[in-house]
């Protein structure tokens, strides 16, 4: 049986040379609109902002919509207690609608910038949580106590990844489970099937959340750009930028249809992402989106 999926958009935060007026005002008109999220995605290593001042420029114009990173590249932050602080004070400033995605990455580069190891970023993306769930909790970390603001209610962390010991970590650690880029409803539901599985297997009782991101932009022009701006973003990933280019979804009947499939697969979330930054794709999203039914 399916379930009523939620659909956020992306902010163009990672498109190259987009200025950050139209960052705050793409906020402000999604929020208007009704998008359950606004979702940021993370590189070190390109132009793009980092995603949670991103989202923090959001906070600042939006009341309702989440605020979701989608994922963040946690190893890359190797002081965990600074981390738990940022994530802990969007959360605080924007009245608890902050959901942390964060999975390990995968591009060397970013982890050399800045100082990271690439190997074992699994295992110290194990301790970062810990951490900062305790930290979160209030444990007292010196003579003034916790570091804070302590948040009313922790965030939600959701996981990415597909490997076998990437579901094991989201089922052990996280509220919940994203597939990334181009996510079909059938590569969806196979995929989601996995992780129920290991989910269960781990003992959890609780239902998942269950989110998926897809590429979007509205009209020929916008479709060309995107189709370039994704290329170019996962150009280091070899043949499966040209599959992430080709799922873009361009149309209104492809959004409506990309929707309905994935609910029907049990997604209780899709994140739509922008492949091209003119402010007007928010509103000719919204008339996809919510026009549908």
């Amino acid at each position: 049986m399916s379930n009523k999926i939620d659909v956020g958009i992306g902010l163009p935060s990672h498109i190259p040379g987009v200025e950050g007026r139209t960052v705050v005002e793409w906020a402000r008109r999604a929020d208007g609109h009704g998008f359950a999220s606004l979702a940021v995605i993370d590189r070190i290593v390109y132009d793009s902002y980092e995603p949670l001042i991103a989202l923090a420029a959001a906070a600042a114009v939006t009341n309702r919509a989440r605020l979701t990173t989608a994922i963040l590249i946690g190893p890359l932050r190797t002081n965990a207690a600074l981390l738990a602080k940022q994530v802990a004070s969007l959360n605080a400033l924007s009245n608890g609608r902050v959901v942390l995605g964060i999975a390990v990455g995968g591009r060397e580069d970013d982890f050399t910038a800045s100082g990271a190891a690439f190997k074992g970023r699994g295992r110290a993306l194990d301790r970062q949580i810990d951490e900062m769930r305790r930290i979160w909790a209030g444990e007292s970390r010196g003579m003034a106590g916790a570091i804070g603001p302590k948040p009313s209610r922790a965030p939600k962390i959701i996981m990415g990844g597909h490997t076998e010991p990437a579901l094991k970590r989201a089922a052990r650690l996280a509220d919940g489970w994203i597939m990334g880029g181009g996510a079909t409803p059938e590569g969806f539901r196979k995929a989601a099937a996995q992780f129920n599985a290991v989910w269960s297997a781990q003992g959890r009782k609780e239902k998942p959340r269950l989110m998926a991101l897809n590429y979007f932009a509205m009209g020929a022009d916008a479709a060309n750009l995107a189709k370039h701006n994704v290329r170019d973003y996962y150009r280091f990933a070899g043949p499966y930028a040209e599959q992430v280019a080709a799922s873009v979804l361009t149309t209104n009947a492809e959004i409506a249809e990309r929707i309905a499939g994935l609910e029907q697969a049990g997604c209780d979330e899709l994140l739509l992402i922008p492949g091209a930054p003119n402010v007007e794709q928010v509103d000719l999203l919204a008339t996809a989106v919510f026009s549908r039914h």
